[in-house]
């Protein structure tokens, strides 16, 4: 696929997920483009610029009003279910059967077409819409910068926990997963494919503390766990299937799963992906 600029849109886009991280992005590229936008969130929240609609995967009562006159859809799984399939392909089965000609989906590097939990949602879309795509961006820079539990364990104690050991990740700005999105919403030919997004560089996350340091003034390291020590730390944070997936992700980049970068946001938006090094200026040195 080559980058073009963002075809013409008739109908509504419905972005699931429009508060946060990606589909608040993704939301904000549409409304601003021109397109008309229905924002889907489980509390209904307002956002500028769009239709605001209360959406809950697991209330299907909150699903017609989101779909109608919907189509195309950005579509984020549930956060947290080992099994989204369950609940998401339902709704797509529905979406079809209503008019939406065409879906994105968010899934992860970390997880093949067929594999575990998104996989699975993945695997089926092609079969239930001719124009699709689904986008799987490496981890995000944001888990550094917002409300993830490094965020957190950076800003309270200076430290990042993972099992990933000395592991490089290819880390992905979620503006640019955004940017990624809008293109495969609105380009006059969808993708048909998988997108892998990854940032330009591949880091470790002492690199990522390094840059933190760096930009901010302030000393922050990384703290290697064994793959048990941070499981049992997930656990009592989150669902066991859940932290055990997790844990397992963390021991994949240890063994250099996740060490690669793509030129996906270059070829499809025609500019290059922003560093780590960027995004900590822009959104960490203001805060200091």
């Amino acid at each position: 696929m080559t980058s073009t600029e963002a075809g013409p849109l008739t109908g509504t886009t419905l972005v699931i997920g429009a508060t946060g991280t990606t589909g608040s992005r993704t939301a904000a590229r549409l409304t601003a483009a021109g397109h008309t936008v229905r924002a889907a969130s489980r509390k209904g929240t307002p956002v500028a610029g769009t239709e605001s609609v209360r959406f809950d995967w697991y209330e299907p009562g909150t699903h017609a009003a989101a779909l109608d006159g919907a189509e195309r859809v950005y579509v984020i799984p549930p956060v947290g279910d080992p099994d989204p399939a369950a609940v998401v392909l339902p709704f797509l089965r529905r979406a079809r059967a209503v008019g939406v000609r065409r879906a994105v989906l968010l899934s992860a590097s970390a997880v093949p077409e067929g594999g575990p939990a998104v996989g699975l949602v993945h695997q089926a879309l092609p079969g239930i819409f001719d124009e699709w795509a689904v986008l799987r961006p490496s981890w995000f820079m944001q888990n550094f910068t917002g409300s993830h539990m490094h965020a957190q364990s950076i800003r309270t104690d200076g430290v990042i926990l993972t099992a990933t050991g000395t592991g490089r990740v290819g880390f992905v700005d979620a503006d640019d997963i955004a940017a990624v999105a809008v293109h495969a919403l609105t380009d006059v030919q969808a993708p048909g494919t998988d997108l892998v997004l990854t940032g330009p560089e591949a880091l470790s996350h002492d690199d990522i503390a390094a840059v933190i340091t760096e930009v901010t003034g302030r000393l922050v390291v990384h703290r290697p766990l064994s793959h048990n020590g941070l499981h049992d730390r997930l656990t009592t944070l989150m669902p066991r299937e859940f932290a055990t997936m997790l844990a397992d992700m963390d021991r994949a980049i240890a063994e250099g799963a996740e060490d690669h970068v793509t030129d996906t946001v270059q070829r499809i938006t025609g500019r290059p992906p922003r560093s780590f090094h960027a995004l900590a200026e822009r959104e960490l040195s203001q805060r200091n």
